[in-house]
């Protein structure tokens, strides 16, 4: 118990709550009794991924694998790679965990190495690899962003089409805010970097990775840094709409479900969000009463840039008591072809699996933006996500708080685009 309260109530409450069976202990001859091994799962919720959703996901692998029983347990907030920190240092860490950043745990050695044979079903098997090796089950791609607009709010300011460039994108907000529209929503709170994170990496994308897909790596390599001028013109990007009021840094305050409510319930013409929105868009109790489009962050020069990132799976404690069970669940629970159809609709994911395709049910919003990033692949449009890519392939442990930190400041106009980048670089050097 000593160890159980250390780490606060916030554990203790999901500790002693949160934990549950979503299965009941199968009966004899079916796997059960003294053969059933034990695992803890470590999930969050969302509006889109309810309780239901996810302990129905759990049952289908359980139900294929009865002799593993599965306690589910519910990060108490959105951030919950810091949660799954403070459970690592109370040695509580789950048997299993999603949607988790390895790093830190990886080399820590707590996390399992998946091995080559063992991913032999995933297209992008070495994504989000640290040190090389592979911890997290690289599962879904995420286009982050994609801009969301309402065609309804569109037409009453007078635009009859999504920009193609930067400028028209400007040109857009400009009309928006002269009808009394607000251009952009944002969000804040404590998940910054889900509400607001991926509108500045729109910007990113077509400041720094257009012109260096592997600005990363050369960070991490010191030849580059953030006071840079491609970071620092990004910057001022993200600064600027905020200075002409294209952005409500008032709306800093609400976490990532109130700003997803404030653009399905009209409060702002776009919203700059990875493509898991597309669940809510599509969903018939949170579908909004106007239509949706979208279009990709647009350069200055209309060049297509598309920022994505494929991860985002499930990781194994490699001290895991039944570290075999552990292992099949993941995998097995990655791969099921009804989870696969069900993450789809119900977060908007994009499968990174060989030979998968949604389900002809699907919503038009997700099929547009499945459509969208299957076209820009083809261009080869695509460059990483800035701040949500993971492992080798992003930022060292700790700076992608800071850099959260850093574009709230842009927005509030709290610091410069030279003071965050500056901010940035030392504390990048700390981390380092």
């Amino acid at each position: 118990m000593r160890k159980l309260l250390a780490v606060g109530a916030a554990v203790v409450a999901v500790g002693l709550v949160g934990a549950c069976s979503v299965e009941e202990a199968p009966s004899p001859g079916q796997g059960g009794g003294q053969g059933q091994q034990e695992i803890s799962f470590l999930t969050f919720e969302t509006p889109n991924l309810t309780p239901e959703v996810w302990d129905a996901a759990i049952k289908r692998v359980t139900d294929k694998h009865p002799e593993i029983k599965v306690n589910k347990l519910v990060a108490p907030t959105q951030d919950r790679t810091a949660y799954a920190k403070q459970l690592l240092a109370s040695n509580q860490l789950p048997d299993v965990l999603v949607a988790v950043s390895p790093a830190g745990f990886a080399e820590s050695g707590a996390l399992y190495e998946w091995k080559q044979e063992e991913l032999g079903e995933f297209l992008y098997p070495r994504n989000g690899a640290i040190g090389g090796k592979v911890y997290q089950l690289p599962a879904n791609t995420q286009t982050i962003p994609v801009v969301y607009y309402n065609k309804k709010l569109f037409q009453q300011a007078g635009v009859t089409a999504p920009p193609k460039t930067y400028a028209e994108l400007l040109d857009v907000a400009a009309k928006l805010k002269a009808a009394g529209i607000t251009p952009f929503v944002i969000g804040g709170g404590k998940t910054t970097h889900d509400a607001l994170g991926p509108t500045f990496a729109g910007i990113l994308a077509t400041e720094v990775y257009a012109k260096n897909p592997k600005w990363m790596a050369d960070r991490r390599q010191g030849k580059v840094k953030f006071t840079d001028p491609e970071f620092t013109r990004a910057a001022q990007k993200l600064a600027d709409l905020s200075a002409k009021g294209y952005i409500d840094k008032g709306m800093l305050s609400q976490d990532y479900a109130a700003t997803q409510n404030a653009f399905l319930t009209g409060k702002g013409a776009m919203y700059a969000m990875g493509n898991w929105f597309a669940a809510a868009a599509d969903d018939p109790k949170t579908k909004p009463d106007f239509e949706i489009g979208q279009f990709f962050w647009p350069s200055d020069d209309g060049k297509q840039v598309v920022s994505a990132f494929t991860g985002g799976g499930l990781l194994v404690n490699a001290k895991a008591k039944n570290l075999e069970a552990a292992k099949k669940f993941a995998l097995a629970y990655q791969l099921d072809k009804t989870n696969l159809d069900t993450s789809c609709k119900a977060d908007g994911l994009i499968p990174a699996i060989k030979n998968y395709s949604p389900p002809s049910d699907v919503g038009p919003v997700y099929r547009e933006g499945f459509d969208m990033l299957r076209q820009a692949e083809a261009a080869n449009a695509v460059v990483p996500a800035f701040g949500f890519e993971a492992g080798d392939d992003g930022m060292l442990v700790g700076v992608p708080e800071k850099w959260d930190a850093g574009m709230a400041d842009l927005v509030t106009g709290q610091k410069s685009p030279t003071d965050v980048a500056a901010f940035l670089d030392t504390e990048w050097e700390k981390a380092s």
